[in-house]
């Protein structure tokens, strides 16, 4: 199931595109959190450099979109949800839900500004679930 509604976040009120997911919360997460799995996964990014591989709160560095590349900074970092600025300038959040039966929720909030986004992060989405499916096929 995919969506995309409004809704409030700690952070907020903001535009929320999800997609349910056949895997276990933590299997969605890795992705998330991995910066070199960013470009299997982002439609936009190309390229990544960051002080930490995986994200945590103050991660630093930049990211390759074409041409150009953008510094990032990660806002906010827990168990499930991280966000993050992109050029000094608010950007998604990043978040998975645990549904139980190997089963999550993805979910990119974005700020109401945002909706122009909207179709990337429902690219990115796809992008995840094939991933993961895939990742699933070679597991078994």
């Amino acid at each position: 199931m995919t969506r995309v509604r409004t809704t409030r976040t700690g952070d907020g009120r903001c535009l929320e595109v999800s997609h349910v997911v056949g895997v276990p919360a933590s299997d969605a997460w890795d992705p998330l959190v991995d910066t070199t799995q960013w470009p299997a996964w982002s439609p936009t990014v190309i390229g990544v450099e960051a002080t930490d591989r995986r994200v945590r709160a103050d991660t630093t560095g930049r990211i390759r979109v074409p041409g150009v590349w953008l510094p990032f900074r990660i806002t906010s970092c827990t168990e499930r949800r991280w966000a993050w600025r992109v050029a000094g300038l608010p950007a998604t959040g990043h978040r998975v839900d645990d549904l139980g039966d190997h089963r999550c929720r993805i979910a990119f909030e974005l700020p109401l500004s945002g909706s122009g986004y909207v179709p990337v992060c429902l690219r990115a989405l796809e992008n995840l679930e094939e991933l993961l499916d895939d990742r699933a096929a070679m597991a078994q």
